[in-house]
C-alpha cells in the first residue's frame, strides 16, 4: 500500500468525521443531519454549519416526525402504534444528543422529549401486537405460529411481562419448532470391527451449536426422543457408513550418494580450504489407502417422503517415510536428517484410519444439514 494512498484514505476519514450534516439537511434527512451537526459541535463548538444545520434541520426533524405521528393515527396499518413508537424514539434519541452537547443546548434550549405519551404509546403497541399474535396462534400451522412468536415478542419489548406474551411465546415457539431425530450411525462392514460412535457424537454436537435453545429447529437421539415421548417427529436423518476398505501396504525404497564440499575457517585468510562430506542415503515409503462412503438420507415421515439421499465419499492415505545412512551426517541436509530419526511403523489400527477418513466427510456433511434446516429456523 503506497503512503500517498494512506494519507489521502487519512483525509477522507477525517472529512467524513468532521461533518456538520449539510448534505444530508439537503437530501432531507433530517435526523441524520441533526446528529452528524451535534457530533460536529463537540469537537468544534463554535462551526457555523453545524449551527445552521442543527438550527434547520431540528425544525425539520419535528415537523417531519409530526406528520408522521399523524399519518400513522389516519392509517388502517395494523402496527400503527408500532409506527409512532419508532417516530417518537428518533425525537427522543436527538433530545438526548442536544442534551449532552453544550454548544446544541445553546441552539436549542428545550428539545422535545416524550416521556408519557410514548409509555402510552408503548402500551397499545404492546396490545396490537398481542392481538395479531393470538389471532395467528389460532390459525395453528407451523408458519402461523412462528408469526405468532414474534408478535408475543415485540409485545414483551414494548411493555416487559406484557398479560401473558410470555407465555404464549412459549408456546408458540413449540408449535413452530421443527423436531428432528438424528439416527445412531451403523458401519456396513464384515471384515473390519468399527465404531462411528465418536462421528455421531461430532455430529450431534455441532447441530445442537449451530440451532440452540432459541433457534426452531431441535434435534434429538433416538433416547431422547423416546424419553419425551416423541413418536411422530418432523424428520428424521439415516446416516451410515459403508464400502470400508483397507488397501494394499506399499513400501518402496530409494538409496542415494550424497556429496557436500563445505569451506573450512582458517586463521590465514589468504588460504582457502574445503573439506568433502560423503553419505549413503536409503529412504523408505510405507503407504497405505483406505477409503469409505457415507450415505445421508432425510425422511418426513408423515408423508413418507425422501428429501434427501446424498453419498458423501472419504479417503485417506497414511505415510511413513523414514530413512537409513551410511557414512558423513555432515552430508545430509536438515530434511533427510529428521528422516533418518525416523523408523519404520506398524500399520494404524483400522479404527484409526477409519476416523480420518471420517475427519474428510464431517465438513460436507455438516454443510449439507446445516444448508438444509436452515431454512427451518
Amino acid at each position: 500500500m503506497s503512503k500517498s494512498f494512506v494519507v489521502l484514505s487519512l483525509v477522507v476519514f477525517f472529512l467524513a468525521s468532521c461533518s456538520s450534516g449539510k448534505k444530508a439537511l439537503q437530501k432531507g434527512d433530517y435526523f441524520s443531519a441533526v446528529s452528524k451537526a451535534v457530533d460536529r459541535l463537540k469537537s468544534s463548538p463554535d462551526n457555523k454549519k453545524a449551527l445552521n444545520v442543527l438550527k434547520d434541520g431540528y425544525q425539520y426533524a419535528l415537523e417531519w416526525s409530526q406528520e408522521e405521528i399523524d399519518l400513522a393515527f389516519a392509517s388502517n396499518s395494523p402496527e400503527k402504534w408500532e409506527r409512532v413508537a419508532r417516530v417518537m424514539q428518533q425525537v427522543n434519541m436527538l433530545s438526548g444528543q442536544i442534551r449532552s452537547t453544550p454548544a446544541a443546548r445553546n441552539i436549542i434550549s428545550n428539545p422535545v422529549t416524550y416521556t408519557t405519551e410514548l409509555n402510552e404509546v408503548y402500551e397499545k403497541a404492546a396490545e396490537e401486537r398481542y392481538v395479531a399474535g393470538v389471532t395467528e396462534l389460532e390459525i395453528s400451522t407451523r408458519e402461523s405460529a412462528r408469526i405468532a412468536f414474534d408478535h408475543f415478542y415485540a409485545a414483551d419489548r414494548f411493555v416487559s411481562g406484557y398479560k401473558d406474551a410470555r407465555e404464549l411465546m412459549e408456546t408458540a415457539k413449540e408449535m413452530a419448532t421443527v423436531k428432528v431425530v438424528l439416527q445412531t450411525i451403523p458401519v456396513h462392514t464384515q471384515k473390519y470391527r468399527l465404531t462411528s460412535e465418536f462421528f455421531y457424537n461430532q455430529i450431534f454436537g455441532y447441530l445442537n451449536n449451530q440451532f440452540d435453545m432459541h433457534s426452531f429447529v431441535n434435534f434429538y437421539s433416538p433416547y431422547q426422543a423416546e424419553t419425551e415421548g416423541l413418536e411422530t417427529p418432523d424428520f428424521i436423518v439415516n446416516m451410515e457408513f459403508f464400502d470400508f476398505s483397507i488397501g494394499n501396504l506399499t513400501h518402496t525404497e530409494k538409496e542415494e550418494s550424497l556429496e557436500k564440499r563445505v569451506k573450512l575457517e582458517t586463521k590465514d585468510t589468504t588460504v582457502v580450504e574445503y573439506v568433502d562430506y560423503k553419505a549413503k542415503l536409503k529412504t523408505f515409503t510405507d503407504k497405505v489407502e483406505s477409503g469409505g462412503s457415507l450415505r445421508v438420507q432425510i425422511i418426513e415421515p408423515l408423508t413418507d417422503k425422501m428429501l434427501l439421499d446424498e453419498i458423501v465419499p472419504g479417503s485417506f492415505t497414511w505415510i511413513n517415510d523414514y530413512a537409513l545412512y551410511v557414512g558423513d551426517l555432515q552430508a545430509l541436509d536438515k530434511k533427510q536428517q529428521e528422516l533418518i530419526k525416523r523408523k519404520a511403523l506398524p500399520l494404524p489400527p483400522e479404527q484409526d484410519l477409519f476416523i480420518e477418513i471420517t475427519k474428510r466427510v464431517y465438513s460436507q456433511v455438516t454443510n449439507r444439514l446445516n444448508t438444509f434446516f436452515r431454512r427451518y429456523n
